[in-house]
């Protein structure tokens, strides 16, 4: 049986040789599978003829509904109209209705309505047309051999708003799907390998109906809980079980991020901020100031890259860096200290490390990173080994960092809360 399977197809060359990255399948399988729908499969055709006819062909046998994106422009490579006429049997024919909107879509843009933009107002005569109301080629529906097909454009906010407002709602009033909850709980400062290891007896007795999925990213590891036929509050039990388990690893759950749940512990405590980089150049700076209203809690920071700017604006004595380096505990100690008075804040952060790829030595390898923190209650600092990749290791120091800070005021401020 494929009654609630679902088949992606994303049609263009561009997905096929690396010009674009699919957003679009990532997007819909996301939206699907909360919805209850069992995506199967998510495949790439060419703008070809064949390659298209073949997918539509192997996707059918997959699944009761077909999903495909792109190919459905006006220009000469857009071909997907042609092939899906043939394929049903059909004939282009132009479309009243169709018609009026693209029209109408010029006329409120104060555009010059072309003989190519009136060909978007032709589809195959047999199909549903789908409106678009955020462009003019619009979806199309079909039904052949009691399979589903919807063809909505690649543009990823027209797609977006075909599903929403059209795919979902009127899917699941034909297919039976699964009654779907979820939650993902995030975690940081523990590997993937090591974290299943710790968690792997409650892994084991979590109830058949409710599944976890590992996604790991540089120092962060998601737990998705994926429940059918389940409720929200039995999912909310298995996560308080697992809290007992990690309760230091747990930073939030679903869309959270470090620097939101940072800033929102302190803005709870009325604590201020600020920051001294090295390494880290203001990445950390900046996800800090991604989140809305952080000017209540963040004064600022100095970008101290170079060891004259360490020693001439925070202040860090240069004997200091002349006997252990730059990237020493020494030197990430005086940086947070020097920027908490600096700047009389309640917290300051400091990094300083070896990004890489060069740079590094035998007591020092790339990748070596000190994070200090100072707080009203006094100052501590932690060493860092991350690996040899410049990029990864900067948002790895950045994360580290504002985890760090996170636990402090946790464990100092919020003892209940952790």
């Amino acid at each position: 049986m494929n009654e609630n399977k679902v088949v992606i197809l994303s049609i263009g060359d561009e997905i096929l040789i690396g010009q674009i990255v699919n957003t679009n399948a990532v997007w819909m399988a996301e939206k699907l599978n909360e919805s209850g729908f069992n995506v199967v499969s998510i495949q790439t055709a060419g703008d070809t003829y064949s390659s298209i006819w073949n997918s539509l062909d192997y996707a059918k046998s997959l699944a009761s509904l077909i999903l495909v994106t792109g190919g459905l422009g006006p220009t000469k490579d857009d071909i997907t109209k042609k092939v899906v006429a043939d394929f049903f049997n059909s004939e282009l024919v132009i479309h009243e209705d169709v018609l009026t909107h693209v029209e109408s879509f010029f006329q409120r843009r104060g555009r010059v309505l072309t003989d190519l933009n009136r060909l978007q107002a032709m589809i195959p005569h047999n199909c549903i047309a789908i409106p678009n109301s955020q462009g003019t080629a619009p979806g199309m529906y079909f039904i052949q051999d009691e399979k589903h097909f919807v063809f909505m454009p690649g543009v990823p906010f027209e797609m977006q708003g075909i599903m929403e407002s059209w795919v979902i709602p009127q899917m699941k009033a034909i297919i039976p799907v699964d009654t779907i909850v979820q939650k993902t709980v995030l975690t940081h400062g523990m590997g993937e390998s090591f974290l299943a290891d710790k968690i792997s007896l409650w892994e084991d007795n979590l109830p058949e109906n409710i599944s976890l999925a590992y996604l790991p990213s540089p120092g962060k590891v998601r737990l998705r809980l994926r429940g059918k036929n389940t409720t929200m509050e039995e999912i909310d039990k298995q996560i308080s079980e697992l809290g007992l388990l990690i309760p230091d690893y747990i930073f939030g759950f679903d869309n959270d991020s470090l620097e939101l749940v940072v800033g929102k512990l302190l803005n709870e405590n009325n604590f201020t901020l600020a920051i001294a980089e090295s390494c880290t150049g203001g990445y950390l700076s900046h996800l800090i100031t991604e989140v809305p209203g952080s000017s209540t809690y963040f004064l600022g920071s100095v970008i101290a890259y170079s060891n004259d700017i360490k020693s001439s604006v925070l202040g860090v004595d240069s004997l200091l860096i002349q006997k252990y380096g730059a990237v020493s505990q020494e030197v990430a100690l005086q940086m947070a200290e020097n920027t908490k008075r600096k700047f009389n804040s309640d917290f300051a952060l400091a990094t300083t490390g070896i990004a890489g790829p060069d740079g590094g030595s035998i007591d020092k390898p790339v990748g070596t990173v000190w994070i200090a923190l100072a707080g009203p209650n006094g100052i501590l600092s932690k060493k860092f080994q991350f690996g040899d990749h410049r990029l990864r290791n900067i948002s790895l120091s950045a994360n580290s960092a504002l985890n760090m800070l996170r636990l402090s005021i946790l464990k100092e401020y919020m003892p209940n809360q952790r």
